[in-house]
């Protein structure tokens, strides 16, 4: 009989000496991961790799095939990112989400605003057997960040990433201990400068040269900060594919959660379904992330009635001003799937309709809605893109100080 040899590896540890010793014993053994999200932060999740080979099930999902572009140079986050060098790409067509099946999104949905909460908890959204929640990451006690949980089929052939959202005392959410570093990174992604709102605003930056002009080398490096989400979700990323590298992994998020699914997708060429997040292209190009032949993979769900993905909660009267985020941004990647709300539904304007459960109950479980125009019924509007669209009109951006010397500073506010 042969002998099972379980071999737990810390991410950074050397794993070959270990391997090597089970194999010259004649053993049969399975390498089992400890991942976490920090260099110092304890194991956030671990389990067996899918074994190379294995042959997926039916999806319990409608998905399409979709062309996704990899980077092929394993270095460009730290090399090309930054010092404009270009960047091969690989085609690779894998299945991604029917974003045009109204079940479909409902499910993506529902488990989006799982990221929000735990198993068990009555505002927890049960996805079926044909989804495991196979771990939460951030859910630590002391945890007061990046945070979600990850599901997988049975076959481990597909697995979702879905990350938290904003989480703020307003109409649509309920605070709790990572509000202060959402609000952060709210502020410093998707504002025009720094969250310079009203000559009353603490800005989160030091970028701000006067007169509505901002120092676009100081905003790079802001952005770039390893601390912020961005940079833990890139990690969260790598850790996913060392321990799945034969599936197929998706990213998902509600909110600041799919603006960071979207971020995380576009540096990896993984598809992305995003409900009501505010726009992340001014993002995209500040982080230097690069810049595939093509973004069709990442998808934008959001309403009419919801202000912050259609770049109109702005203004220092605004419910995000109020609320102490500067939500600036209107350009989104990629496709989208626009709602409108508004003249269908006669909603009104309102951060009330951001929340992922007006999407869920108000939206998305209700089949007699038509969503089609011209005569055309439809169960989920047409595709669009946002092409044209202009972010930050009225700022200057410019190389006003030497930020490579001087450097630039977060101010949490």
């Amino acid at each position: 009989m042969a002998t099972i040899v379980m071999v737990e590896v810390k991410e950074g540890a050397d794993a070959a000496s270990s391997l090597g010793q089970a194999a010259l014993c004649g053993a049969i053994f399975e390498l089992r991961h400890e991942h976490a999200l920090y260099n110092a932060s304890r194991v956030v999740f671990s389990d067996i790799k899918s074994p190379a080979g294995f042959r997926p099930e039916s999806l319990p999902i409608k998905t399409n095939p979709v062309t996704v572009y990899k980077p092929g140079l394993d270095d460009y986050l730290t090399g090309t990112r930054f010092n404009g060098g270009d960047l091969s790409w690989n085609p690779v067509q894998i299945e991604g989400p029917d974003v045009q099946d109204r079940e479909v999104l409902l499910l993506l949905a529902k488990i989006a605003s799982n990221a929000y909460t735990e198993p068990g908890q009555k505002d927890w959204y049960d996805i079926g057997p044909s989804w495991r929640n196979n771990y939460p990451f951030g859910w630590e006690p002391d945890a007061d960040g990046f945070r979600g949980h990850i599901f997988a089929t049975p076959d481990n052939s597909t697995v979702i990433i879905s990350v938290k959202g904003t989480s703020l005392m307003w109409p649509v959410g309920g605070g709790g201990p990572t509000q202060r570093k959402d609000k952060l990174n709210d502020n410093l992604l998707f504002s025009c400068c720094c969250a310079r709102v009203g000559p009353t605003w603490s800005t989160v930056c030091d970028c701000y040269e006067g007169n509505n002009k901002c120092d676009q080398g100081c905003l790079e490096r802001s952005l770039a900060e390893e601390s912020l989400f961005y940079s833990i979700g890139i990690n969260l990323f790598n850790n996913v594919t060392y321990m799945y590298p034969n599936s197929n992994i998706w990213l998902i998020g509600h909110s600041l959660g799919g603006a960071l699914a979207s971020l995380v997708g576009v540096t990896f060429g993984a598809p992305v379904v995003a409900f009501e997040a505010p726009a992340e292209r001014l993002a995209a190009t500040r982080l230097h992330l690069p810049s595939p032949p093509s973004t069709q993979h990442i998808t934008h769900v959001y309403n009419t009635a919801d202000p912050i993905p259609m770049g109109t909660c702005t203004g220092v009267s605004s419910s995000c001003a109020l609320a102490g985020i500067a939500l600036e941004t209107r350009c989104h990647l990629g496709r989208v799937i626009r709602y409108d709300t508004v003249t269908k539904l006669g909603w009104s304007a309102n951060v009330v309709h951001h929340g992922i459960q007006a999407v869920i109950e108000g939206i998305l479980s209700k089949d007699d809605l038509d969503w089609g125009n011209d005569g055309e019924k439809r169960s989920v509007p047409a595709i669009t893109s946002e092409d044209d669209c202009v972010d930050c009109f009225n700022w200057e951006f410019g190389d006003y100080r030497n930020i490579t010397a001087a450097g630039c500073a977060h101010n949490s506010r």
